[in-house]
């Protein structure tokens, strides 16, 4: 029987849940996702599928795309999801600071009719469907468009729940949309998030029965809860593939110390990527050497530096003969994941020489530093898109801007082979070609190290109690499923 009420435990709340203006973390995702659908979702074999869209189009070459929508959806506020509405989101996202990068190569958008809209490019971009099921393909009503600081407190879409309640750092609460378009679903009748950062704590509240459901990244919570799933106790969810996030620390590579490639290096050989997995992830994870690991189609191995104390002792004296001693800040959000994450590297790097003091700054101040390049080096996880041309625009000299200004190009690495292979990913359709250049993007990333690469952080899971069900796939409008 439909019903219930699932309480959910993150780590960390929202920056905000406006899509168009809004830093969206997987804890916005989260929680927005139930209420904001995109135009496409990404399915278990991270393939693009149609969502909000009817279907996608490729013209001319791909430098058009047709976005046919589904008849008869409506918002939670009765207003209809129209052509009109799409291009309004689209355009709108495209003249944002913070997203206008994701959408480069748009230069116009025209409603054919009721249903249609059509997008002109400045190039092919044969992935372009890929970018619709992130945060600039989330669709809300063009009355949230008009006020955009309600819409980040107040989001409204065409999801299944819709807003309810939200007390910052605290919870957030939504409830069955009674008219959502597609018919069965929701399951149940309401969904709390609630906002527990200390990993301890939101364990103990799950054990407790004060929580229904947890995400965690936390190595013990992945044994300990494992074993009990085992005994039918609890159920476990483990997040796998492309949709893992990438632990690594990216460096601002126009900004001294870090803008000479040796002190990149001796980052890197000093870091010691086998004893952090040992330490912190208790085995379960394996050392990431680029952006994609070794079970996806696109990754090439070879070439990232191995661990090696002496070598980094050595690189560093050199750098200090010439330019003295080596001194940088190291960002941290104020969780516990992050913060194991920034001691254990400092004590690394000390080593070898290199002198790190850890700064913590909440999430919004941490995205707006490094999106202007005020600091040295943060910690991070990112690369989740199942297609490599969704990190095109953290990665590309085109989206560098001056200090002070948003450059998505966050470590700023100016590297011509780099920007010339993500074009050549971007504008073929041939899978061929595109994994010669993507091959080419991790070969340059390893060559000129703008991220120091830890692991891929397939620690991540969902923890439910038993009787919760449902959550190992959602069907998607065409049959397939996402996972």
């Amino acid at each position: 029987m439909p019903g219930g009420r699932l309480v959910y435990g993150l780590g960390a709340d929202a920056d905000g849940f406006n899509p168009v203006k809004d830093s969206f973390t997987p804890q916005s995702y989260a929680m927005a996702g139930t209420i904001i659908e995109t135009l496409t979702a990404i399915d278990g074999k991270d393939q693009w599928r149609p969502m909000l869209a009817e279907s996608i189009t490729p013209e001319q070459n791909s430098t058009q795309w047709r976005i046919k929508l589904r008849p008869g959806i409506k918002f939670s506020t009765g207003e209809p999801l129209t052509a009109e509405v799409v291009k309004a989101n689209l355009d709108a996202q495209k003249q944002s600071p913070l997203t206008s990068g994701v959408l480069a190569p748009v230069i116009g958008t025209e409603a054919l009719d009721e249903l249609t809209v059509q997008v002109h490019l400045d190039q092919p971009w044969a992935s372009f469907p890929n970018a619709l099921s992130s945060q600039v393909g989330m669709i809300i009503p063009k009355s949230s468009l008009a006020a955009p600081e309600q819409a980040s407190r107040r989001p409204v879409g065409t999801g299944p729940y819709v807003f309810a309640n939200h007390i910052p750092d605290n919870r957030f609460i939504v409830r069955k949309n009674p008219s959502y378009w597609q018919k069965g679903k929701p399951y149940l009748n309401q969904i709390e998030f609630r906002i527990l950062p200390d990993f301890q704590t939101r364990s103990q509240t799950l054990e407790a029965g004060g929580i229904t459901a947890m995400m965690t990244q936390r190595d013990t919570d992945i044994v300990k809860f494992g074993k009990l799933a085992e005994q039918g106790q609890y159920k476990m969810y483990r997040v796998k593939g492309m949709a893992v996030p990438e632990l690594y620390f990216p460096l601002n590579t126009s900004k001294a110390p870090l803008d000479d490639l040796r002190v990149r290096q001796a980052l890197a050989h000093a870091l010691d990527r086998n004893a952090i997995i040992k330490t912190l992830r208790s085995g379960l994870t394996k050392p990431a050497d680029g952006p994609w690991s070794p079970d996806s189609k696109w990754y090439v191995p070879g070439g990232y530096p191995a661990f090696d104390l002496a070598k980094a002792k050595a690189l560093v004296a050199e750098y200090e003969r010439e330019k003295g001693p080596i001194r940088f800040e190291l960002l941290s959000i104020p969780d516990q994941s992050s913060t194991q994450n920034a001691e254990l590297a400092q004590d690394m790097w000390a080593k070898a020489g290199i002198e790190v003091t850890i700064q913590r700054a909440e999430q919004a101040d941490l995205v707006a530093r490094a999106l202007t390049g005020n600091y040295h080096a943060i910690v991070s996880s990112q690369f989740t898109r199942p297609d490599p041309d969704g990190e095109y625009q953290w990665m590309h000299s085109r989206f560098i801007q001056p200090a002070g200004s948003l450059s998505l190009n966050m470590s700023r690495i100016d590297d011509p082979q780099l920007s010339a292979a993500l074009e050549q990913g971007r504008r073929s359709s041939d899978e061929a070609t595109r994994k010669k250049a993507y091959a080419t993007v991790q070969q340059r990333l390893r060559a000129t190290l703008p991220y120091i690469f830890v692991d891929h952080l397939s620690t991540t899971a969902v923890i439910t109690k038993a009787n919760v069900k449902g959550l190992a796939q959602s069907p998607l409008p065409d049959g397939s499923t996402t996972v």
